[in-house]
């Protein structure tokens, strides 16, 4: 007997397979509704501040890409005509003191017989690479300059292909070599002096040809206005516009703590400066009278100074011109020192005669405000103050042992430190790095 089922039967399994139904159909739109959901949420946060520091974790680095260096161009096609207007120039170097054999003339002439454009553009380009930088630059090199430090950026890489490539172009090797050297009017009386100075006179010619040198380390363009020291000569040089405007005498390093070569630029002056005691010789003024011991948190003495007055080692002012070496131009009061003839004393400082008188001209120049009417009476204070230059001036610091008169009459200098003869050792070599045995020059500072 089949049973028919109830009325409720079929009502309770249809009730019960909607619910199913419905529940399916929920959790399903639930689930799809949470993805908009969340992110419709996620954009309704406030933006982070984009000042504020990210988390330690979500600080992620950021590794640029190491690309190689470019490949080097290859050399511009020489002509042979080019080729052998640039073994002309090599074979007449010796007029600015530089041997033509550390070029290989010969070499070049054999490159230009082998009838091989490719190789004779190498060899050309190879040479005028060695010559350029020469002609800019100097021959003798890093550490055989002995304690020389001034920067010199006239020529690169970049500028050298330039130049050989204008110069290919205009059929002018000559011009472009010779607009590398030196304009200063000195360099131009030392050539004219080797030129009337007779080839066995080798030890004259080695000093002619070595402060030759040592201008081509100097950049060409050393400034309308500049101030040039040179220590073998004891003098403080202005110059403006190509004319000394103020010349001084001047005291430079002792042989044991010689002054460096360097250039820096000047801002300004310190009126009644305070003298710090470099620690070489600080054992030498502990405890004295006029000195003030700096301690530290520990009430131990880590320095000592000198406050300013009439005894002050500095004088009545010192130059700002900031320097790794801490070396600067200042005044003294033991000006008598002026007067001897080896002026070889300071601790590295350039003491400089009259140096009241530099300063007061320099801070006057451009309208500037430091009238000497002012200096005086700021002097008068005696409380430290600094007065800049309105422009900033660029300072020297060389070692040249030989200058020329415009007739090439030669002036010698005191080789105080003893340098000539390992530097032309450098000069004479091929590469111009011959090593120069010498003890690194100390860190002097302020005096």
């Amino acid at each position: 007997m089949i049973r028919r089922p109830k009325a409720g039967d079929r009502l309770g399994r249809g009730k019960k397979t909607k619910m199913k139904t419905w529940f399916k159909q929920w959790a399903l739109f639930a689930t799809l509704a949470a993805v908009p959901l969340a992110t419709a949420l996620a954009q309704s946060k406030p933006a982070a501040d984009p000042i504020a520091p990210l988390p330690d974790a979500a600080v992620q680095p950021v590794t640029a890409p190491v690309l190689p260096p470019p490949p080097p161009l290859p050399p511009p096609l020489w002509q042979a005509p080019q080729v052998a207007a640039l073994g002309a120039y090599i074979r007449g170097v010796a007029r600015d003191g530089l041997d033509p054999a550390d070029y290989d003339p010969a070499g070049l002439d054999a490159a230009m017989r082998g009838g091989d454009p490719i190789a004779m553009s190498e060899a050309a380009t190879d040479r005028w690479n060695k010559l350029s930088s020469d002609l800019a630059l100097g021959h003798v090199r890093g550490d055989a300059r002995i304690d020389w430090h001034v920067v010199d950026k006239d020529i690169d890489a970049t500028r050298q292909r330039m130049l050989l490539d204008r110069a290919l172009y205009d059929n002018g090797l000559a011009e472009a070599l010779d607009s590398l050297l030196p304009t200063h009017p000195q360099y131009g009386a030392l050539r004219t002096a080797l030129s009337l100075t007779p080839k066995t006179d080798v030890a004259k010619t080695n000093r002619i040809r070595l402060n030759l040198d040592r201008w081509r380390w100097l950049p060409r363009d050393l400034g309308q206005k500049y101030i040039i020291v040179n220590v073998p000569a004891y003098h403080a040089t202005l110059v403006e516009n190509g004319v000394t405007r103020w010349k001084h005498r001047a005291i430079a390093g002792a042989i044991k703590t010689p002054t460096p070569q360097l250039s820096a630029m000047a801002t300004g002056v310190i009126l009644n400066p305070w003298w710090e005691v470099p620690t070489s010789i600080s054992k030498e003024v502990a405890g004295k009278s006029g000195f003030v011991a700096v301690k530290g948190k520990d009430g131990k003495v880590q320095r000592w100074r000198q406050p300013p007055g009439p005894t002050n080692a500095l004088g009545q002012l010192k130059f700002v011109m900031q320097n790794q070496w801490a070396i600067y131009l200042h005044d003294t009061n033991a000006r008598s020192r002026f007067n001897s003839s080896i002026r070889a004393l300071s601790h590295g400082c350039v003491r400089t005669e009259n140096v009241l008188d530099l300063a007061t001209e320099l801070l006057g120049d451009d309208a500037g405000e430091w009238t000497g009417q002012k200096v005086q009476e700021a002097l008068a204070d005696k409380k430290s103050v600094q007065a800049s230059f309105v422009k900033p001036v660029p300072v020297y610091i060389v070692y040249f042992s030989a200058a020329a008169l415009t007739d090439g009459t030669i002036v010698n200098y005191n080789d105080v430190y003893r340098r000539d003869t390992r530097v032309i050792a450098a000069l004479l070599d091929n590469d111009g790095k011959a090593p120069a045995t010498t003890a690194p020059a100390k860190k002097t500072a302020a005096r």
